[in-house]
């Protein structure tokens, strides 16, 4: 592996792991169930969700796949909450208050990692930023 690539790859990590402690700080903006006491707790937060959520939940899917499939997918929605929930136990100056202020968290942490990350490529450079609107009007 060149230094280049992987160069491209760290970078490309601690921008989305950026990109996922913005989310969470909007979580916690919104969802009065969800406090963040300080930066470095949201840091520490974001990264051990990206933990939870590579190591453990794939399991946990796993293990939930019938019921998974039974409700259509949505049981994912009850699997993120619980990831969450851990991070709160396991990080201080991350409260979590509640079941669903943990699921609800992550639905708005999912569509604000989504919507920032199309913008970045794998190797963490900002693309498709610019939108360029062209008038053909005569």
């Amino acid at each position: 592996m060149l230094y280049g690539e992987h160069e491209g790859r760290v970078t490309g990590f601690l921008i989305r792991w950026l990109i996922n402690a913005l989310a969470l700080l909007v979580a916690a903006w919104i969802l009065k169930g969800i406090e963040v006491n300080s930066t470095l707790s949201l840091l520490v937060a974001a990264f051990v969700i990206g933990l939870l959520n590579a190591f453990l939940r794939p399991v946990i899917l796993l293990l939930t796949l019938p019921l998974n499939i039974l409700t259509l997918g949505l049981f994912t929605f009850v699997v993120n909450g619980i990831m969450i929930i851990l991070a709160g136990d396991v990080v201080r100056g991350f409260v979590v208050h509640g079941f669903f202020s943990a699921v609800f968290a992550s639905l708005i942490m999912g569509f604000v990692s989504f919507l920032l990350n199309l913008f970045i490529s794998d190797s963490g450079r900002i693309e498709n930023a610019i939108v360029i609107i062209e008038d053909h009007r005569r």
